[in-house]
């Protein structure tokens, strides 16, 4: 027992020596209450005092679509007087997000919080109730920004995320299930995580500080009140917190955040090569020797930026700006975290031997399309191609859908991605583009991504 106090002791002086030389917020907000005997007493409150103010609740209602065979049927429609208008149900979602720039109400948060939403509704520390808009969001990293419009905004300083080591102190600050702000407190557990499901543009923070559903968009802070992560997403078998927790780490956020504002999309550059995994047997036919991990060069687009560094088919890329690729997920989820325009090295082995060769990321060139000129039945829709991932098509995007149109009463929305049509692969417009015309005067069938949930949208 008085191993445990001993220990307790320790820690608690630690921590108010960080506490005490920690310059900022913590500092700025007062003298640290003591106890009964006058000592002072290891507490974060005072910079909770400077974050919690920051740090809002979002609410989103969206509008889906409910499809009945019945309903859709002209004839059961005339014969039992079902009306032919269209059907819905209304799903709502919880999550929270951060005030980074009073002056003009911006709110940054997770893209999954709001996506495909019809209202969005953000609660701030005060209890008042404001509508929010979205202003840009980029699904391959998960981070969006809403604007607000309310009076006494208090922003959260954005911290520089790579400075950060594992061990730092953490706090959590969000909406946990939908039970109102709650902080939670732990420990920076690793840094450059990635292999999440559903991202292409993964680096996140690891935490052990709880994050459960409804957290997702809060504010990870270091001891100083200042924001180092969006809070995204947890490890879990059950459903709960069991410890394991990723946070999109500041310095990405900003980024994106910034070419949002600017561009209303995010611009990422790309090499222009196709890869795959390399395995035993490819390493022996490409005489790697000990190297049996980097991604293998099946084909370098004409014209790209790969083509005129010089980076040929059987290549094996195992490195890239500095940072180690040991398969197409590291290549694909390095290439998202670069700008266009960046100057990078690539590490290949060509025939066994090293090589470093340069190049400068460029961005895909991506097609648009309006919905009647692609099939009548989608007139009112505009449609993109997406940025692709390793030279591959990653479907086409709903760029804008008029109000009242055809599109829209097939349940289109801004933001959905078509993948498919008829069951077969859409990467990109023109494979859209020639499926439809093979299904012309017949029923075709898109497959439909939106989020994380996938339907089909049928075209008669």
């Amino acid at each position: 027992m008085k191993m445990l106090h001993s220990a307790i002791r320790v820690f608690c002086a630690g921590l108010l020596t960080l506490l005490v030389a920690a310059p900022g917020p913590v500092a700025a907000a007062g003298v640290l209450p003591v106890d009964a005997q006058g000592q002072p007493v290891a507490t974060i409150a005072p910079m909770l005092e400077q974050v919690t103010p920051s740090v809002v609740n979002i609410n989103t209602r969206t509008r889906v679509r409910v499809r009945d065979p019945f309903a859709d049927d002209p004839f059961f429609r005339h014969f039992f007087g079902i009306p032919s208008m269209p059907r819905e149900r209304v799903q709502q979602s919880l999550g929270s997000g951060v005030v980074v720039d009073a002056a003009n109400g911006y709110v940054l948060t997770n893209n999954h919080v709001i996506d495909g939403a019809d209202d969005i509704a953000v609660t701030l520390a005060d209890g008042r109730t404001v509508a929010g808009r979205k202003v840009g969001a980029d699904p391959d990293s998960d981070v969006a920004v809403i604007q607000i419009e309310a009076e006494g905004l208090k922003a959260l300083p954005l911290a520089d995320s790579d400075r950060l080591r594992v061990g730092d102190f953490v706090v959590a600050v969000g909406n946990p299930f939908g039970l109102g702000q709650t902080v939670t407190s732990g420990i920076v557990s690793a840094l450059g995580r990635s292999g999440l499901r559903g991202l292409n543009v993964q680096n996140f923070i690891q935490t052990d500080a709880s994050i459960n559903p409804g957290n997702s968009g809060g504010a990870l802070v270091n001891l100083r009140g200042e924001l180092i992560g969006i809070n995204t997403a947890i490890f879990t078998p059950s459903g709960g917190n069991v410890g394991i927790g990723f946070a999109i780490p500041a310095n990405l956020a900003r980024e994106v955040m910034r070419q949002l504002l600017a561009f209303g999309s995010v611009r990422r550059g790309t090499l222009g090569v196709q890869v795959q995994d390399l395995d035993e047997q490819l390493a022996e036919v490409l005489k790697t020797g000990a190297t049996t991990r980097g991604a293998v060069v099946t084909r370098v687009l004409p014209d790209s930026t790969a083509a005129r560094a010089g980076i040929k088919a059987g290549d094996v890329i195992t490195g890239l700006d500095g940072k180690p690729v040991n398969g197409r997920a590291d290549l694909s989820n390095l290439e998202g975290l670069l700008p266009v325009g960046q100057a990078v090295e690539v590490r290949v082995l060509r025939d066994g031997a090293p090589l470093t060769l340069r190049a400068r990321l460029e961005a895909p060139t991506l097609r648009r399309a309006a919905g009647a000129d692609l099939d009548r039945r989608l007139s009112g829709a505009s449609f993109a191609d997406r940025p692709p991932r390793n030279g591959r098509g990653t479907g086409v995007q709903v760029a804008a859908v008029e109000d009242g149109s055809l599109a829209q009463r097939l349940g289109l929305v801004e933001g959905d991605v078509i993948v498919g049509v008829n069951r077969r692969e859409a990467g990109n417009l023109d494979a859209m583009e020639t499926l439809l015309a093979a299904a012309a005067g017949r029923q075709a069938v898109l497959t439909v991504q939106r989020g994380q949930q996938g339907f089909y949208v049928v075209l008669r």
